[in-house]
């Protein structure tokens, strides 16, 4: 009896202990803390040395942060993009991060005192090899060919739709316009998002998928799968940053900064590859996985600054919903 007794009694300790222990809410995108993405992992690696409870609360995280402005519950976020963190810096919510980003290993010099970046990739049409003999080497050969299906997502709610949307306008700039008029004949549908288009790509659906050069990694790596690739585009290819911040509102100001610090470990980055199927941003190139080191990349980057991004933005969707719907 007296040894049922201890063991609830250290039990209930456990449980007082953990409620004690001090909350790190993390604003992330839905995929982010699923159960197949980085979140759990990383829970459990910062868990171990922050002696704290790290919590993520999974949705639309942009829209979300200037609904609740100086009221939002998060301590840190992670998962926008360099395409909107214009908006996201407007509404004065963020803090310094306070850590050193000289190293990274990106194709772009890192200097944003407020957004950490933790992985990149490249926009890109993925293909399937099976359907897909001689893919475009160029966007021109794309706009060009005449047998080609591909899926898109809608860059007005999707990121990486909205990637592409800074992709063509890199490349044709005023020419934009007459661009989406020759891509439309080709696009079989324009989902809300990527899951859905990628989704109906592994379905048959469709020839190519907008979707992003490290993809086929997943493939590879999960499934013993060679039959997708990235086809890589001469004109080069638009760049694609994720990012953490620090909201200036916390009351947990150590735990964000000791968090913003995990997200450039060695640890931390090691995951990225074979969950968010990204390349790290702070791990050289030597120590990412071998599917990762072997996938062709771009020999050019290209790439808005936030404040180039926000003055395209409105022109450029208008070209595209101009375009598309005729």
């Amino acid at each position: 009896m007296k040894r049922y007794v201890l063991l609830a009694g250290l039990l209930a300790a456990s449980a007082a202990s953990a409620q004690d222990a001090p909350v790190l809410t993390v604003y992330a995108p839905d995929y982010f803390g699923s159960e197949w993405g980085p979140g759990p992992g990383i829970e459990q690696g910062f868990e171990a040395i922050c002696d704290c409870d790290l919590q993520f609360r999974t949705g639309d995280v942009l829209p979300r942060l200037l609904l609740e402005g100086e009221n939002t519950r998060a301590d840190v976020v992670i998962g926008l993009n360099t395409d909107v963190t214009r908006r996201a810096r407007e509404a004065g919510l963020f803090a310094p991060h306070g850590q050193d980003t000289g190293g990274l290993s990106m194709p772009v010099d890192w200097t944003d005192e407020t957004f950490v970046p933790f992985n990149w990739s490249y926009v890109a049409f993925v293909y399937d090899k099976t359907r897909v003999d001689e893919p475009p080497a160029s966007f021109e050969a794309l706009l060009e060919a005449e047998d080609l299906s591909v899926i898109l997502q809608d860059p007005r709610s999707s990121i990486s739709g909205l990637a592409l949307l800074y992709w063509v306008e890199a490349l044709y700039g005023e020419a934009s316009g007459e661009a989406w008029e020759r891509l439309a004949p080709k696009v079989l549908t324009v989902t809300q998002d990527w899951s859905t288009a990628y989704g109906l790509f592994t379905e048959g659906e469709a020839d190519m998928v907008l979707s992003f050069t490290t993809s086929p990694a997943y493939h590879i790596v999960a499934e013993e799968d060679d039959t997708k690739a990235a086809a890589i585009f001469d004109e080069g290819h638009y760049l694609f940053v994720e990012l953490a911040a620090k909201l200036a509102g916390t009351d947990q100001p150590e735990l964000a900064d000791m968090f913003l610090e995990y997200v450039l470990s060695r640890e931390f980055q090691e995951m990225i590859p074979t969950t968010n199927w990204s390349y790290p941003a702070n791990l050289p190139l030597a120590d990412w996985p071998e599917a990762f080191r072997d996938l062709p990349q771009p020999d050019r980057a290209l790439f808005y600054t936030e404040d180039e991004a926000e003055a395209l933005r409105s022109e450029a969707l208008e070209t595209w919903r101009a375009a598309l719907s005729q």
